[in-house]
């Protein structure tokens, strides 16, 4: 056995002659791959080169994973190109000496197998991936503004073929251990029961590599160029390469260098050098850090909700019975009948579905977490409690002195209010303290940020088992202080206000969403109101801004006339098949994205000012995942071209325009 400082090489002395090498990133609780940790592989490869085994698997020491991925604290020290060109060579040059190692080598993958991870095992021979929840395998490089370029982009195309390839590539996106099986990107998929006797017999089994079929060697060689100008459309429909350079790299990389990142010429737009040059890659670095520091929140508590109860079968409230569900917590849905609850349980069927992959076992299984509850019996035994109803501050008060005597002590009593202040609501309480807001934003399947809301006189426990609580459904807890609109729906509003009042001043809708989708944003803001629905848009504006505001011309005609967005099929457009029917955009005047984003800049800097968030990097991080504004920028405050020019003092009000989620 031979101990490094971040790794374990060791021979067990079994008769099949194998080496185990069991990664183990000392003073941490997960592996990532360090320059100091690269260096051990290099000094473990060259033992093993000097004394070889009949086969070696690499395995992992953590209970939390395979490999993370690069050290991204490492990645953020880099300050010149030849840096990080140094750093792709070196992990393309280890990776190499592993995939030409004489005897047979082994990745055997439980956990996360994410970027550097994922590049490591693909160098070896054989990949088992064991068939649990938390396996998840990704090059999400793109993420972070950058390339795989530890052979990533080599290995793969060739392993799986270049379609699955470059989806995962350019997206990110994870797949599980089933998927990687039947994608081929594995060799085996086994229980843990088994995990180990599987690695030894099929290291040792002198199996051949995986043949590739037909059509996927034409899409690696003949068709090539093909495949790439496909997957260069898709990027394009998406992002603009001056945002994100890094997906239009990929494909380049691939098809024009083999996938080594290493041969593409410094002035090319897909070398290192002009990745790096790039601010994005340092924006998204920050991005990064930023879903970090979010995930920290609720860590200092040890509550671990079982049961859910979620008053209002809405959509809203629905859908969030279903998110539960979905993650293990049984809930208890209650409305006025059983009838109320049907549309939600249907929806929840069909979420489950989707997310199990016709796994039609573990759907069943959520589907039974999932309890209707017309008498609402289940607030009595629940954990946490969401009341969803209707935004009416009278009927949202009655409900909690009601479910306030029925709550067993130390459970969590939560609002999803959009606009109503938390201490409004808790006024109906006995002990007032036990109120907290937990805001969660539409479509809530897709949506990653929930706002932690603390009233005026809410307790600090109940904040931290309500972060806690959303971290339990993989989301991201942002706390911030009660206030109308707390911090999305306060940026959102006069940001769509004034797309609105573009509209009625004669500029074509198409013109505004054309000019916020150059800027970056996933949706202009006149289809986001569409796709809200225009009444719920008025009620907010309402709400938020009070009944004196002006609303704008043109949205107050629509909603009389019964149009009101995409779900009636006609809103600011006509909608077909789900989609906005859109004329062209016609020429975009200078300066009007900025004029439509000026709003949103300066209510986030209020925002910080006003102690809605703690501090500006908390507020970049809630515009960016409770709104998608332009990752690519660091965030609204971060962002300094615009910001320069929005004064604190700008007029921010919330109109009948504002914008919240659909209930």
């Amino acid at each position: 056995m031979i101990e490094f400082k971040h790794l374990v090489l060791a021979r067990k002395g079994d008769a099949d002659g194998l080496a185990w090498l069991y990664l183990d990133r000392a003073g941490a609780t997960t592996n990532t791959l360090s320059r100091e940790l690269l260096d051990e592989l290099a000094a473990a490869f060259a033992a093993l080169e000097a004394d070889p085994p009949k086969g070696l698997v690499i395995a992992s020491a953590k209970p939390a994973g395979f490999v993370a991925g690069a050290d991204i604290e490492e990645f953020t020290r880099i300050d010149s190109a030849e840096a990080a060109r140094d750093l792709v060579q070196r992990g393309w040059e280890l990776f190499e000496r592993l995939a030409r190692l004489s005897f047979p080598t082994l990745a055997l993958i439980r956990g996360h197998c994410l970027g550097g991870g994922l590049e490591l095992a693909l160098a070896c021979r054989y990949r088992i991936v064991v068939d649990e929840p938390g396996t998840k395998l990704a090059l999400p490089e793109v993420m972070l503004g950058i390339v795989p370029g530890w052979g990533g982009m080599k290995r793969l195309p060739a392993l799986i073929g270049p379609a699955a390839a470059l989806d995962m590539m350019l997206t990110g996106k994870s797949i599980d251990a089933r998927r990687a099986k039947s994608l081929g990107l594995a060799d085996e998929c086994v229980p843990p029961r088994v995990m180990e006797n599987a690695a030894r017999m099929l290291a040792t089994s002198g199996q051949p590599p995986r043949a590739r079929p037909f059509m996927q060697k034409l899409m690696n060689g003949p068709l090539k160029a093909i495949v790439a100008s496909g997957a260069r459309k898709q990027v394009a429909a998406k992002a603009r390469r001056e945002h994100y350079p890094a997906p239009y790299a990929i494909v380049d990389i691939w098809q024009k260098y083999g996938g080594n990142a290493l041969a593409v010429p410094a002035g090319d737009p897909a070398s290192l050098e002009a990745i790096f040059r790039s601010p994005t890659a340092k924006n998204l670095v920050r991005v990064f850090f930023l879903q970090e520091r979010l995930k920290g929140f609720g860590k200092d508590s040890d509550f671990a909700p079982r049961r859910v109860h979620v008053v209002g079968a809405g959509v809203m409230g629905g859908d969030i019975a279903a998110l539960c569900a979905l993650n293990g917590v049984t809930v208890t849905l209650q409305d006025q009948s059983v009838d109320r609850i049907a549309p939600a349980v249907a929806r929840a069927a069909k979420f489950f579905e989707r997310k199990f992959r016709g796994d039609k076992r573990q759907a069943r299984f959520a589907l039974d977490r999932l309890i209707p509850d017309p008498e609402g019996h289940g607030a009595a035994r629940a954990d946490v409690i969401i009341e969803a109803i209707f935004e009416n501050l009278d009927a949202k008060r009655a409900l909690f002195a009601e479910l306030e005597r029925k709550a067993k002590p130390g459970a969590v009593l939560a609002t999803n209010t959009s606009s109503l202040r938390i201490e409004d609501i808790a006024t109906g309480l006995a002990d007032p303290r036990r109120l907290v807001g937990i805001h969660f934003f539409n479509p809530v399947a897709l949506m990653p940020l929930v706002e932690v809301v603390r009233g005026r006189e809410s307790d600090e426990e109940a904040l931290r088992r309500a972060a806690a609580f959303v971290r339990r459904l993989d989301k991201l807890p942002l706390p911030v202080k009660s206030a109308p609109g707390f911090l999305v729906n306060a940026v959102l509003g006069p940001y769509m206000l004034e797309a609105l009042r573009c509209v009625d001043e004669g500029i074509a809708a198409e013109t505004v969403d054309a000019a916020l989708a150059a800027f970056g944003m996933p949706m202009g803001p006149v289809e986001l109101v569409d796709t809200v629905g225009l009444d719920i848009a008025v009620a907010a504006g309402k709400a938020l801004a009070g009944e004196g505001a002006e609303p704008p011309k043109k949205l107050m005609e629509l909603v009389a006339a019964g149009h009101l967005g995409k779900k009636s099929g006609h809103g600011y457009y006509r909608w077909a098949d789900g989609k906005p029917q859109k004329g062209a955009a016609g020429t975009v005047p200078d300066g009007l994205a900025e004029r439509i984003v000026a709003p949103l800049l300066a209510a986030t800097r209020r925002c910080v000012e006003q102690g809605v968030v703690a501090d500006a990097d908390l507020a970049d991080a809630g515009v960016i995942f409770g709104t998608g504004f332009a990752p690519f920028t660091g965030g609204p405050l971060h962002f300094s071209p615009i910001m320069g020019k929005t004064p604190i003092g700008a007029d921010v009000r919330l109109a009948d325009g504002a914008m919240v989620e659909a209930r």
